[in-house]
């Protein structure tokens, strides 16, 4: 679908590793370029023609953002540079200043590094305590196994809404109407949800949310924190400097600008911030919906295929969204990987940053196969032809 629009894709390979980053399609990258060629000012510096069009250009973006995730107001859509800023922002820009010893803060095991890291310090700093919802026999996080973990010091719930190796989604709505009747706050990594299925944070009453341009076919070094209004007019700034103050007379006089400029101190991705508005632009135009349902009926062929390689172990058969974790029977998933590459075939192998997960699956490594609405069936059947040959694989390995 659309394959016309990525340069990537007139080289011979087959490019199943979405999510990590996505590829991008030719206007992103033009208009990326139309910025360094043609007004290449900073934002929100300058009283001259081409600084007024960046200013244009980037705060439409931020109007673009606020509508593709539903927000209410644009001001509560800050920009930084991918989910982990965003993620370390809301820990410690809020929680950091709101927790105490015993207060508990639940994740799972199939978090990212960006969700569980800044937690942990903000743990060993406030004497709050970190919990584990346990996971179903799938290795999903529900509804029901949620609210036994939570407890009456529970005060934040942080997970991602489909998470980067199990590919489980969420039942985000729901988990914040019952965390919300308990005054706990809902921290949400979208990093693998925001590209693939259509958010609103009105609808779902989210408290924060944290995402990526790269993985949503928009540039690298840029990502989106979310934060409630209220909510964010209670976040510390972690970065001090030029472009978030109004003055700085003294130690004692130091007055910030208003949300959400307060957070992004300096010069900015001012290129990336533009070409993630021409991402959300291309997608709007594809629709969010339909893209999710090509992913799920990809994903459903590309399952169908495995489970009939008798030497494929997959750790996540039931999950809905376009990420697939397995492993070849006796075959280091890296050495896989190698082995697939020889043939053009991109795909990530290891622990994808989730070191964690292996305490729930058993499993270390394993190779992974993340889908965007650029794949195709054709794809899914050069990489099964060249995984179902175990003897082939082994053999290229000496």
């Amino acid at each position: 679908m659309h394959r016309e629009d990525f340069p990537m894709l007139k080289q011979d390979i087959i490019y199943l590793d979405s999510g990590a980053t996505s590829l991008k399609p030719q206007c992103v990258i033009d208009k990326q370029v139309d910025y360094y060629e043609n007004y290449s000012a900073n934002a929100h510096r300058g009283d001259y023609d081409i600084s007024f069009k960046v200013d244009l250009e980037y705060e439409n973006t931020r109007d673009l953002v606020k509508d593709f995730i539903g927000a209410k107001r644009k001001e509560e859509i800050v920009f930084t540079s991918g989910t982990t800023d965003s993620m370390n922002l809301i820990v410690n820009g809020f929680f950091a200043n709101l927790l105490d010893r015993g207060d508990e803060i639940l994740i799972t095991k199939t978090e990212h590094a960006s969700n569980v890291m800044p937690w942990f310090r903000v743990a060993g700093n406030t004497g709050a305590v970190i919990k584990y919802i346990n996971l179903d026999d799938n290795y999903f996080l529900t509804l029901e196994n949620l609210k036994k973990a939570i407890t009456p010091n529970t005060k934040v719930i942080s997970i991602a809404e489909i998470t980067n190796v199990i590919g489980d989604i969420r039942p985000i709505k729901e988990i914040c109407e019952y965390a919300h009747e308990r005054d706990i706050f809902v921290v949400v990594d979208g990093a693998q949800s925001v590209p693939h299925k259509k958010t609103n944070v009105s609808e779902t009453d989210i408290d924060f949310l944290a995402f990526s341009a790269h993985k949503m076919l928009g540039p690298t070094g840029v990502g989106v924190l979310y934060a409630k209004y209220e909510l964010m007019q209670n976040i510390e700034p972690v970065n001090l400097g030029g472009g978030m103050n109004e003055s700085f007379d003294s130690p004692e006089k130091m007055v910030l600008k208003e949300v959400p400029t307060r957070f992004e101190a300096g010069t900015p991705n001012i290129a990336g911030v533009i070409g993630l508005g021409e991402a959300i632009r291309y997608l709007n135009k594809i629709g969010m919906e339909n893209i999710e349902k090509y992913e799920k009926n990809l994903r459903n062929y590309l399952i169908e295929k495995l489970v009939a390689i008798p030497h494929i172990d997959i750790l996540n058969l039931e999950a809905d969204s376009g990420i697939v974790a397995f492993n070849v029977e006796g075959v280091f998933s890296e050495d896989v990987a190698y082995y697939l590459n020889k043939y053009g075939i991109c795909v990530r192998a290891g622990n994808h940053c989730a070191k964690l997960t292996k305490d729930v699956v058993g499993v270390t490594n394993s190779i992974r196969v993340s889908l965007y609405f650029y794949n195709t069936e054709s794809e899914i059947d050069a990489l099964i032809e060249l995984l179902k040959d175990k003897d082939k694989i082994l053999k290229e390995m000496i």
